[in-house]
């Protein structure tokens, strides 16, 4: 008897070959879901379409740019605290549901994440047009745009976007595809700094890198290896694109070829790359020095021309 017409058959059913008929009924559990838990399906339900920033520094730069927050969950002695309390009733006049919950809470809904006594539900983070971004970043002298060549570490990206904005520059490029965007992670790690750091989301790296050199900015790109010039020789003026690559394969052939020159940062010990933020923090870091060096040295140059004069 093959597999595929065997049957199970008693042994007083073997002359007549007829097969044992077994019945079964499906036992489903009986599950009864408490309050807490409908409570608990509801909030990840609303995270999972709009986003979750925790920590104070991050919840209270939100409050302090009038960002619209869904909810704010948030302890008891943290919430009559003088920095909160008054945002904190602003907040719930414009709309804002407030929640006093114990720490416990707060551990479920962050996933144990850091939050530090309060959490914030915020819609989904708003990107503007890269066009946008050209025009805001054209109205100051010099401007610095950061471009960021598939970074897929949210840890990276928000470090990355903590520094430039902390520094100076005057906002960030990312692509669609293949890159981390702005999540709640991001926003965490960059500690309020997207509060006053606007960011274009691409379709196209390659196409938005040519738009900008439309508009008059240079395209410095962060590269390892070879045929890339020490960062400390290179002349930084006008408007600036510095990009950095992936935290693995650094930039890509196609945005290499966009870019006018590729630096590198000289290194002495035996580690052969730098992260992605630290080496985004001293490219940047070096921008801004040469600048600050020649606006003392042309400040100086007035103050003795001006003092000769007298």
């Amino acid at each position: 008897m093959t597999n595929k017409t065997k049957k199970i058959i008693t042994s007083g059913e073997k002359n007549r070959g007829q097969p044992l008929k077994f019945k079964s009924k499906r036992v489903v559990p009986n599950i009864v879901r408490t309050s807490t838990d409908i409570d608990e399906q509801r909030v990840r339900k609303q995270t999972h379409d709009s986003d979750l920033i925790y920590g104070r520094y991050p919840v209270l730069s939100a409050l302090e740019n009038q960002r619209f927050l869904n909810r704010i969950w948030i302890t008891p002695r943290l919430r009559y605290d003088p920095r909160f309390h008054s945002l904190i009733l602003q907040a719930k006049e414009n709309g804002t549901i407030i929640d006093e919950v114990e720490p416990k809470r707060l551990d479920q809904i962050t996933d144990g994440g850091n939050h530090q006594g309060v959490a914030a539900q915020i819609a989904p983070y708003a990107y503007i047009e890269l066009h946008e971004l050209i025009e805001k970043a054209t109205s100051v002298t010099d401007p610095v745009i950061v471009a960021a060549d598939g970074i897929t570490d949210p840890h990276n990206l928000g470090a990355i976007i903590r520094t430039a904005e902390a520094i100076g520059a005057q906002g960030l490029v990312i692509p669609q595809r293949r890159a981390s965007g702005i999540t709640s992670t991001v926003m965490k790690v960059a500690a309020g700094a997207l509060e006053n750091f606007p960011v274009a989301r691409v379709v196209n790296l390659h196409r938005a890198l040519e738009e900008l050199k439309a508009a008059g900015f240079w395209i410095y790109g962060t590269a390892c290896d070879g045929g890339s010039e020490p960062i400390q020789t290179v002349d930084f003026n006008g408007a600036i694109i510095l990009v950095i690559g992936s935290e693995g394969e650094g930039l890509s052939l196609l945005t290499q070829r966009s870019c006018d020159v590729l630096v590198s940062i000289p290194l002495q010990g035996k580690t052969p790359s730098l992260n992605a933020s630290v080496a985004a923090g001293m490219a940047l870091y070096e921008i801004y020095r040469q600048r600050w060096m020649k606006n003392t040295l042309h400040f100086d140059k007035l103050q003795k021309t001006t003092w000769k004069k007298e």
